[in-house]
């Protein structure tokens, strides 16, 4: 099959042939007919990623069809229309029978543990454990955002950040998991201030529903930013999310918070881009709430897709542009620029 191939670490990946995957007992193979190309992979690319060993094909955000099932499977058939939690559990361990299969002590996941979906084919351990089927009125393009950036923005703002209508919202960095994390705010009745260095991303975010957008490159520094937001919102925002990942957007969002406010780390922290300098005089002083945010897990996903429905989301807003298989290596290469040159979610779509 084809697939993207990362030969070493920030050198241009070559697309070629390589083995066909095999479903392990328990596991399965799907058929890719769409994937996201998410920040996460462009971490994997540069080598921020421990875990990640070369030769390596990365890729998590996927949606596609069954096509082989290994030994045990039940309750799958070949051609299920399906996708995954970019985190996969292995659904035996303490953190799995709690529920937690998110943060599974022997998690595994595409694209970086595994080789992953930037690829014709991809196969999955733990098949009963970690398959989520989608509805036919999900097209696959739109389903592909659902494994990594709408998942994990679902977990941030309903589970970790736990927003209830009139709240005040702060959305740090409006890529895909920022969008998603502003449209999952806004159906929850929540007011949003949605913060970027992109006029392109904040129009996104005010068409997405932010009541408020904030130009961060027009202040000196992250306090500054945290500020202003505090002053938009009369003493701070309730909930506060990073969905970039950096050390001041980490900063500023923990400044933005009122007291006994409620900060999410949604935006993965490579210790390679340095440590933030959280204000914790804030966090002592106004008794705030420091969380993380690792995916979501599989049995969350018909209540995601419920309130998706329910609230009327349009997911294909998300999608920015639709590229190839031969067009990742370019759009991994976009990434090294902070300020995205188009905004939305970029989607590898296939024609098999």
């Amino acid at each position: 099959m084809r697939a993207v191939v990362m030969e070493e670490f920030c050198a241009p990946p070559v697309v070629r042939d390589v083995p066909e995957p095999v479903a392990a007992p328990g596991g399965a193979v799907i058929e890719v007919d769409a994937t996201g190309v998410c920040r996460s992979d462009w971490h994997t690319w540069q080598g921020h990623d421990a875990a990640v060993t070369l030769p390596h094909v990365a890729g998590h955000e996927l949606a596609g069809r069954v096509v082989a099932l290994g030994e045990g499977v039940r309750g799958w058939e070949l051609g299920a229309r399906v996708t995954v939690p970019f985190v996969c559990a292995c659904g035996t361990c303490a953190q799995c029978a709690r529920g937690d299969q998110q943060i599974c002590d022997r998690e595994f996941q595409p694209g970086a543990t595994h080789w992953g979906s930037f690829a014709e084919r991809v196969a999955i351990e733990h098949a009963e454990t970690n398959l989520v089927a989608l509805p036919d009125s999900l097209g696959a393009a739109e389903a592909a955002a659902l494994g990594c950036r709408f998942g994990t923005a679902f977990r941030a703002v309903l589970r970790q950040g736990r927003v209830t209508a009139g709240q005040w919202v702060s959305v740090y960095g409006c890529g895909g998991v920022g969008i998603s994390a502003v449209l999952l705010a806004v159906a929850a009745g929540a007011k949003v201030v949605a913060v970027d260095v992109s006029l392109p991303a904040l129009a996104l975010a005010a068409k997405s529903g932010a009541a408020v957008t904030v130009d961060s490159s027009a202040f000196d520094g992250p306090e500054a930013v945290a500020a202003h937001v505090r002053d938009l919102t009369g003493g701070g925002t309730h909930v506060s999310l990073d969905c970039l990942g950096s050390p001041s957007t980490c900063a500023a969002s923990v400044g933005s918070l009122r007291k006994r406010g409620r900060h999410v780390q949604a935006g993965l922290m490579p210790p390679a881009q340095g440590l933030a300098p959280i204000p914790m005089h804030r966090v002592v002083g106004g008794e705030l709430e420091l969380v993380g945010i690792h995916g979501l897990q599989a049995h969350e996903y018909p209540e995601l897709l419920r309130v998706v429905e329910t609230a009327g989301i349009d997911l294909s807003a998300l999608i920015g542009q639709r590229i190839g298989l031969d067009d990742v290596p370019a759009a991994l290469a976009a990434m090294n620029n902070p300020v995205p040159a188009q905004p939305g979610v970029t989607v590898v779509t296939f024609r098999h």
